[in-house]
């Protein structure tokens, strides 16, 4: 099985064009190809994950990667996918994230002379005088095509900005300019980027002449799930340790619905196809053991295999004695300023530990019987903390049988 087949049989390919030429060239390790990651964050998160295995899938195959930081295109912010305008940042901020994503790409990624490349699109876009871009660029575009695409179909209700409206083209030249400066043939992305990187395939053969025969090998691959997989009822699951401990990111994996954990396993680990339809195959409680698989190679590739050794051993602990051993887990350091009176009441612990999303949902569960402190049933919902408690030792709320979160002060 070649690479290409690989990516279909895991499922990583969704949308994609030229797929002859795509096969071919991925398959004998000829393609470079780029995956953009814009720097809203100080950290990665679990959707780029995904796109990091991708790249890794392909660079262990010969393939030759490009990483592309958004410094340019951050300072405008990608409107796919959203129903209100992103928050604008300074080049400070901007420059810092880049600079968290760089060393965090590291780890999976190998970077160097003849292997993959780590670029910024503030090279060429930030020195972009506009009305040479207009003139060169611009005509290229045509805005009854731009007013089609999905990405800005989604914001017709509250508004889409003009500053916005110019991301598919900056996007586009971000590939034309891969293309000149590096022989970039492929582009991979979301399919919520499919308009914007179709974009820069047509440019690119606008640019260039619709005859001019490589050029036309210019190919695409999307996929859906990585955006879907990086965020939770909690929020964001991180990369950085700091904002997601090992322990908890751990967790994530290992309370993954029975539904979804092949289709993890598939797409985010390195395990054979072979032995993940094995896995494939256990039911019931059976499926727990293959959760622990998923969030101890997850884990391990994220964190080390230290920690991920440290973080199941927690977990294992933890559910063998109902709750009792938890001395692993990281406490949510409360403030009580942040509580009526300076008062910890029940409800919002419940909150500021994200075992419930909000007020409401932590009043139901209380009422329901659903919530102990200490594994002691609570029904009270104007119950409060011992302050003596989250001073010492802390307090270990429990939300039904899986869900467990350590609060001090």
């Amino acid at each position: 099985m070649g690479v290409y087949e690989e990516l279909q049989a895991r499922g990583l390919l969704a949308q994609l064009t030229d797929a002859d030429r795509i096969r071919d060239m991925i398959n004998a390790g000829k393609a470079t190809f780029y995956i953009g990651f814009d720097p809203t964050a100080d950290s990665l998160h679990v959707g780029h994950f995904m796109a990091l295995c991708l790249m890794k899938r392909l660079q262990m195959a010969g393939n030759k990667p490009i990483a592309l930081l958004g410094g340019g295109t951050g300072m405008v912010g990608d409107p796919s996918g959203r129903t209100d305008s992103r928050p604008m940042m300074t080049p400070e901020v901007i420059q810092h994230n880049c600079d968290c994503f760089q060393k965090q790409m590291s780890r999976f990624i190998e970077f160097g002379e003849g292997k993959a490349r780590i670029v910024n699109n503030a090279d060429w876009l930030l020195d972009l005088n506009y009305v040479n871009l207009l003139r060169e660029v611009g005509t290229c575009f045509s805005v009854n095509e731009m007013l089609r695409a999905e990405c800005y179909k989604q914001r017709w209700e509250k508004g889409l900005t003009f500053f916005e409206f110019n991301y598919m083209i900056m996007q586009a030249y971000d590939f034309y300019q891969l293309y000149q400066r590096f022989g970039c043939q492929m582009e991979f992305g979301g399919d919520d980027q499919w308009s914007n990187m179709l974009a820069g395939r047509e440019l690119i053969r606008r640019k260039l002449g619709r005859d001019d025969s490589e050029a036309m090998t210019i190919t695409l691959l999307t996929n859906s799930e990585g955006k879907k997989m990086g965020k939770t009822a909690k929020g964001a699951v991180w990369l950085d340790p700091d904002k997601t401990s090992p322990y908890d990111f751990y967790q994530y994996w290992r309370n993954v619905g029975d539904a979804d954990v092949i289709k993890c396993m598939k797409l985010l680990t390195f395990i054979p196809l072979e032995q993940i339809d094995e896995y494939a195959k256990k039911e019931g409680q059976e499926l727990n053991a293959v959760k622990e698989v998923l969030a101890y190679e997850l884990t391990k590739m994220v964190h080390g295999e230290e920690e991920a050794k440290h973080a199941q051993e927690g977990a294992r602990k933890l559910f063998a004695a109902g709750g009792a051993d938890t001395e692993h887990l990281e406490a949510v350091k409360l403030d009580p300023a942040s509580f009526r009176d300076s008062k910890i009441d029940l409800i919002g612990a419940l909150v500021a530990a994200k075992l419930v999303t909000n007020r409401s949902e932590g009043r139901r569960a209380i009422e329901q019987g659903g919530v102990m402190v200490d594994e002691e049933k609570v029904t009270d919902v104007h119950a409060v903390l011992d302050d003596e408690k989250l001073k010492k030792d802390g307090i270990v709320l429990r939300r039904g049988k899986k869900k467990f979160a350590k609060v001090a002060l």
